[in-house]
């Protein structure tokens, strides 16, 4: 069962470049599968349509949210119609099988002034504050993914140019300009406390260094972000992606071309960067609500 996992996991790592993180919950979605059909004495590899619908209406009656089962039928889908493809069974229990459908969620709104106050929260005093400093400014200035920020190497970095090299969703790299302020502090974070934080450790191209001198998690990262939220007074629901959409959200605010944004931010297609222009939209009718005498 393992190894049948793990044979789909390693391709769809090469062939469709999917990300860490959902190569994870595919893996993790499909043991919770064979485990419920082992107790039921069926093979992962010979489940029918009946039992997968059984399996969803079972998460249903736990309590996962949806968009989770949707991702486990998706999950599913795509692993079916890969021992198809591989002969390791004669029908796709999955076929014609619908998930729900899902009206896209507005990103979490952040206004500029918060996040200003969110980058001056760290202590600039300490390597860490410095670090998490530049790693805000950067996140803010080139509206990175958390997982390729925290995941440059020294080589991706230009300092000369301004511009850091990002390797994206399915390997696609893209060159994101960064302003003069996210490169001072860059800079500044090179120059002292980076080689602080590297202290006796040996020799590494992680650019973002933890307390013991190596590359720091999706977590950490996301810890000190809530952390310098509340030192800042931000009561508003954030997510790991909070600063990633403030970025694309001001810019069109101020009026980027979507298309520069979609650049920017690394999205295959338009459709999905076109959610900004809602964002911007809705903010519009909120100010000419409050502002306009009869809003």
């Amino acid at each position: 069962m393992h190894d049948l996992i793990q044979a789909f996991v390693n391709a769809l790592w090469l062939e469709r470049g999917f990300s860490q993180n959902t190569l994870a919950a595919y893996r993790t979605d499909l043991k919770y599968f064979a485990e419920w059909l082992e107790k039921r004495q069926i093979p992962l590899a010979a489940a029918s349509r009946e039992e997968i619908l059984e399996y969803l209406a079972h998460r249903v009656q736990i309590g996962t949210h949806p968009r989770t089962n949707a991702r486990i039928l998706s999950c599913l889908k795509t692993f079916y119609r890969y021992l198809l493809r591989e002969k390791q069974c004669s029908v796709d229990p999955t076929l014609n099988m619908e998930g729900p459908r899902f009206g896209r969620a507005l990103p979490k709104d952040l206004s500029e002034s918060d996040v200003f106050a969110l980058l001056q929260a760290p202590d600039i005093q300490t390597p860490q504050g410095l670090r998490d400093k530049a790693l805000l400014e950067i996140l803010y200035a080139g509206g990175l993914r958390v997982t390729e920020l925290i995941g440059l190497k020294l080589d991706q970095v230009s300092l000369e140019q301004g511009v850091v090299r990002v390797v994206g969703k399915g390997n696609r790299e893209r060159l994101v300009p960064l302003g003069e302020e996210a490169i001072e502090w860059l800079k500044r974070y090179l120059v002292s406390a980076r080689t602080l934080l590297l202290k006796n450790y040996g020799p590494t191209d992680v650019l973002f260094l933890n307390n013991r001198g190596t590359e720091m998690t999706r977590q950490a990262f996301w810890h000190r972000i809530k952390y310098y939220a509340k030192h800042a007074d931000i009561h508003k629901p954030l997510s790991p992606h909070t600063l990633r959409h403030a970025f694309a959200t001001h810019l069109v605010n101020h009026g980027a071309d979507l298309r520069v944004v979609q650049l920017l931010l690394g999205h295959a297609s338009i459709s999905t960067t076109q959610i900004y222009t809602h964002v911007a939209n809705v903010r519009l009718k909120a100010l000419h609500a409050k502002h306009h005498p009869r809003g």
